[in-house]
């Protein structure tokens, strides 16, 4: 029975050793593609903050005009724009961008154009329309493949597919905090002003012509800037991941061989007893 129990825990050990050269692997390769991803992230915030603050500002400027992104209209559909990752073991990465859309879509009705192959699953799954399916890698999204997207985004709103289009992903805060965040891309919003300033800007053209001509690359910024901020969001959550799971798997070892030795001692304590009642007799 002892013996039995002996080689139980020493398979289990086995297994539970070859998980942590796994996940202890898997946290190497995380940390290692961090810093390029962090690299990356900082240089594409630049010019999404400078090009949403002017948007903004443009929109004031707009102010009592027909601008044609500008214009509220009544939400009938909304396209989700959701950046989720291409694998899981990241924690809670995934789950929370979900639940977040589900949070903000409600009850009405949405589509969604998913970035990630997480989400591509996820609502190819659940049955709701897809504008495209075709980006399941969001490691690689290049600035390119962004503007394509924003002009299929411009393309829906101007035919009225949706009235509303919201991106979805993770901000990086720091290592040990990513939130998920939900912009509103269209219809643009003007720029909040506890005290408002004169509009210093020249526009030539006019702001409302030059929005709709400068369109296309505002969401195509923004959309590179979001998915370098979910990549790095999803390594550094992996990393985090992993880490937990090596160190519990060596918490874990360590029970494992504390049972092994009492089993062990137990059976050459029981052992030793046979001896000397054999001897005894």
């Amino acid at each position: 029975m002892a013996g039995s129990s002996m080689k139980d825990i020493k398979l289990r050990i086995k297994s539970v050793e070859s998980t942590m050269q796994i996940t202890k692997a898997m946290q190497l390769v995380a940390t290692s593609k961090l810093r390029r991803a962090k690299e990356r992230m900082e240089n594409s915030k630049p010019y999404a903050d400078i090009s949403s603050a002017a948007m903004k500002a443009a929109v004031r400027s707009c102010a009592g005009e027909k601008v044609p992104f500008a214009e509220q209209r009544d939400i009938k559909n909304t396209c989700f724009v959701v950046i989720a990752g291409e694998r899981g073991l990241a924690g809670g990465y995934n789950a929370n961008i979900f639940k977040r859309v589900a949070q903000e879509a409600g009850n009405q009705p949405c589509c969604v154009l998913p970035l990630g192959r997480k989400a591509i699953e996820k609502y190819q799954r659940l049955g709701v329309p897809l504008l495209n399916a075709d980006y399941a890698h969001v490691e690689g999204l290049s600035v390119s493949a962004c503007y394509k997207l924003a002009k299929r985004l411009i393309d829906g709103y101007s035919a009225a597919e949706f009235d509303r289009v919201v991106l979805v992903y993770t901000s990086f805060r720091n290592m040990l905090s990513q939130e998920v965040t939900a912009v509103q891309l269209l219809p643009l919003e003007p720029e909040a002003e506890e005290h408002p300033r004169p509009v210093s800007t020249v526009y030539e053209p006019e702001a409302a012509e030059t929005l709709a001509h400068v369109m296309p690359d505002f969401l195509a910024g923004r959309l590179y800037s979001a998915v370098c901020d979910s990549y790095v969001s999803e390594v550094s959550a992996r990393r985090t991941a992993m880490d937990s799971a090596t160190k519990n798997a060596g918490d874990m070892i360590s029970s494992l061989s504390l049972k092994y030795n009492r089993a062990r001692q137990g059976a050459i304590t029981q052992e030793i007893t046979e001896i000397v009642a054999g001897a005894e007799q």
